[in-house]
């Protein structure tokens, strides 16, 4: 049974959503957390500062110190990855994205912790097979970039294998945003993008559509804001530690907000957000991603729902809203 007094084990906890969810826990009044991460990357650290962790260590010397030390793992939260879908070089994803989720899962049926795990809508590809969370569905699927075909190449893996943690889930994030991006770079947000352009330039620039079933703006994406990933982690590792799970709930879940929105909408919001009239800009897609580009994501929840997860989601311009007007505006952190 987890309770409050519970150790932790959360990686990526430097990143966007790892250190999202860390804050998250702590106001949850969970403190006894284990942090693992890439920490000599400086401009994360805001992320973690004046977070409450016990034990915070490199991301590649973590299983040396398990296998060291004696302070217990009740729960591990693993959404430590190599998120950049414009780095094409697999071994990289393949290191950090595979062969060390492996490390991670094989730990946790040593040990018999659950375990929940960062996947990704990248994995369903151009959506030709659509969104749907069934386990026979990785085999078939034909992802865009490296980032995704490591993402489904661990899903494959886990769903082959007969050694398993006790309960596990790996989520599918789908388009994700909120606080704790601001290091991200080119892979932030469009809201966050947007918000930084309109400072500088008072329009937003968005890619025209390349594809004569979508007008410009139109292509549409499930954006998930970061609050609701907390709290389904959240909920999860409550159901796994009570009679609310079995084994046979096991598997992969998507999570997103199950309605897919425009980027014409994403923008809009953002505006309303700075309380500004929308002036929306669209330029020629980088040639480089332009066939490894989704042009419409929407999450089937059903699974998720029928788990036992009944909390709302917020909607597109409640998201978007909390994220400009409570974190960009004031350049705060979560």
């Amino acid at each position: 049974m987890i309770s409050k007094d519970s150790s932790i084990l959360l990686t990526g906890a430097a990143g966007f959503i790892g250190s999202y969810l860390l804050g998250f826990l702590n106001r949850q009044g969970y403190t006894h957390i284990i942090i693992a991460d890439d920490f000599n990357e400086k401009e994360k650290e805001p992320n973690y500062s004046g977070k409450q962790f016990t034990h915070k260590i490199e991301r590649s010397e973590l299983f040396d110190w398990l296998r060291q030390t004696s302070a217990p793992v009740d729960f591990v939260f693993h959404l430590g990855a190599r998120t950049d879908t414009t780095e094409f070089d697999y071994s990289i994803h393949e290191q950090l994205n595979v062969e060390y989720s492996k490390s991670i899962w094989q730990y946790c049926t040593e040990k018999k912790i659950p375990l929940v795990y960062a996947s990704s809508a990248a994995t369903y590809g151009g959506g030709e097979f659509g969104y749907k969370d069934d386990h026979e569905l990785p085999f078939r699927l034909h992802p865009l970039n490296p980032y995704g075909i490591s993402k489904n190449e661990f899903d494959k893996w886990a769903l082959q294998q007969t050694e398993q943690p006790p309960y596990w889930a790996g989520l599918k994030f789908f388009n994700v945003y909120g606080p704790n991006e601001y290091h991200k770079g080119r892979m932030a947000s469009v809201i966050f993008h947007s918000f930084n352009q309109v400072k500088a330039t008072g329009k937003v620039k968005l890619f025209k559509s390349h594809r004569p079933d979508f007008a410009d703006g139109k292509q549409l994406r499930d954006f998930v804001y970061v609050e609701d990933v907390a709290k389904v982690c959240g909920w999860l590792m409550l159901a796994m530690s009570s009679q609310d799970w079995s084994a046979g709930k096991n598997g992969l879940y998507n999570l997103g907000t199950g309605t897919a929105r425009s980027f014409d909408d994403l923008v809009k919001a953002t505006y309303a957000g700075m309380e500004l009239p929308p002036v929306i800009e669209y330029i020629d897609m980088p040639e480089d991603i332009r066939d490894k580009y989704q042009y419409f994501t929407e999450a089937d929840m059903q699974k998720l729902k029928d788990a036992g997860y009944a909390e709302e989601f917020y909607s597109l311009e409640e998201g978007v809203s909390d994220y400009v007007r409570n974190f960009l505006v004031p350049h705060k952190y979560y």
